[in-house]
């Protein structure tokens, strides 16, 4: 990280005289005191603890000095907020290293294309990402000021639980392209209407650079919060950037695309991961990567832990696993994927489904919407597991046998996690293939590797 002590006082406005401190260079900036090493800056949040308690286990560990809202009897950089410190940091040396930033939000399929764009641009560019899920107020600046010196494209993605979440990042990102892969119902329980999810989505353009580049779905909830100022590029089935001929296999999909010549393999299932496909290759072909490397860039795909993994179970079975997030858009999606898959040989298709979370008062509406993408022809077993999903085992009860249903409670007193792993084990057998869907905080990772 190039940054010095006495030029980091001077961005953050610090009210203290740390001239007395020599100015030398700060190695990394770190929230978690356990992280620091030696040369480090220690950053205090507030949280479920507040952050200054861990100042003396910091500076035990080597911080060179902390950031703090209050006097310490340690070298500190008095602010009064120390998280907008950060995040006025960060916005600053991304305008010192003179880095292009490639913003990604959408209800669905946001970390998929951040992981597409980088692995393509990484064939051209020194490029870096946003790690894991940290996209938010305190994960986006951190990503900024823990790339690599000589980075060229910075890929960040972006997510919102509240409207304005995505104006705070944009301002601090600055982003020459954007892109917004998809206007959901993510979060409807805080933001009232898909119409509202739109607008925060499209906050992204706030801190755009004039004249950059924004890519959207060709969606009209979208269209009365578009800018004047930026090149704008549309895509769905009638647009100029649309997927042609697309096979969808197991493990695989193949499809064409009008900027690119011959088939484009992608070693993931689902139609929607060819969308977040082709809008990692638009970007690409606009920052100049050639066709070849963006190609070879998909194929070698790997993809963030968790999203539409196909993984073997002990006894040899087939895993289908998507259990980051759920929103009835993703539920829909993944069962129709999973449902036009053929069956192994006197195999069963097994569907354990979870609540989707923060839908808000629609949640009984939404959960009930995704009867339509159960067909008792195409799934032979569909476990429901959680409070909110219990409106879907009610309905499902009309299209499937009584013994192909079950439901397991998880609310504030019952947990039936345990019997649902019994279960699953008991009659899953090694030909069979099993989907899992729900949203991150239902803990189906565990299921998953129980099995």
């Amino acid at each position: 990280m190039k940054l010095n002590l006495h030029e980091i006082a001077q961005v953050v406005g610090a009210k203290n005289d740390i001239s007395q401190f020599e100015d030398v260079s700060i190695n990394s900036i770190e929230f978690d005191s356990r992280l620091i090493k030696e040369g480090d800056l220690f950053l205090p949040l507030k949280g479920n603890r507040d952050g200054h308690d861990f100042i003396p286990i910091a500076f035990q560990n080597g911080a060179l000095v902390t950031f703090s809202e209050k006097k310490v009897d340690y070298p500190h950089i008095l602010v009064s907020n120390t998280l907008h410190a950060f995040q006025e940091l960060a916005k600053y040396y991304l305008e010192k290293m003179a880095v292009s930033v490639i913003a990604v939000t959408g209800s669905n399929g946001k970390t998929t294309t951040k992981d597409m764009i980088a692995t393509i641009l990484e064939s051209t560019y020194k490029t870096y990402k946003t790690q894991g899920n940290y996209n938010n107020d305190i994960g986006l600046p951190y990503t900024i000021l823990h790339m690599p010196d000589a980075t060229e494209k910075l890929v960040l993605e972006m997510g919102q639980d509240h409207l304005g979440d995505i104006h705070l990042l944009s301002q601090i990102a600055q982003p020459d392209i954007s892109i917004v892969t998809l206007i959901g119902e993510a979060h409807l329980a805080f933001f009232g209407s898909s119409a509202k999810i739109a607008e925060g989505k499209l906050q992204i353009v706030d801190g755009m650079k004039d004249n950059g580049l924004l890519i959207v779905p060709d969606d009209p909830l979208i269209k009365p919060f578009l800018p004047n100022n930026q090149e704008i590029i549309f895509f769905g089935e009638d647009t100029p950037l649309s997927i042609h001929n697309l096979k969808e296999h197991k493990n695989y999909l193949t499809f064409n695309l009008d900027f690119l010549e011959g088939d484009i393999y992608l070693p993931v299932t689902g139609k929607y991961n060819a969308t977040n496909a082709m809008l990692a290759a638009y970007v690409a072909t606009r920052l100049g990567v050639s066709q070849d490397n963006i190609k070879s860039g998909l194929k070698n795909l790997v993809l963030t832990k968790n999203r539409t993994q196909w993984k073997k179970a002990k006894n040899g079975a087939d895993i289908l696993s998507d259990i980051y997030n759920a929103n009835p858009t993703a539920m829909r999606l993944i069962l129709e994927t999973f449902s036009s898959l053929p069956k192994q040989k006197n195999g069963k298709k097994i569907a354990v489904l979870a609540d989707m979370k923060e839908l808000g008062e629609a949640s009984k509406k939404f959960h009930e919407s995704i009867i339509t993408s159960l067909n008792p022809n195409q799934i032979d077993i569909v476990y429901f597991y959680g409070d909110e999903i219990y409106p879907l085992y009610q309905l499902a009860q009309e299209k499937f046998t009584k013994e192909k249903l079950a439901f397991f409670k998880k609310n504030s007193t019952v947990d039936e996690i345990s019997s649902l792993i019994k279960n699953i084990q008991e009659i899953l057998k090694t030909q069979d293939q099993i989907l899992f869907k729900g949203s991150n905080s239902m803990n189906l990772e565990k299921i998953v590797d129980s099995i």
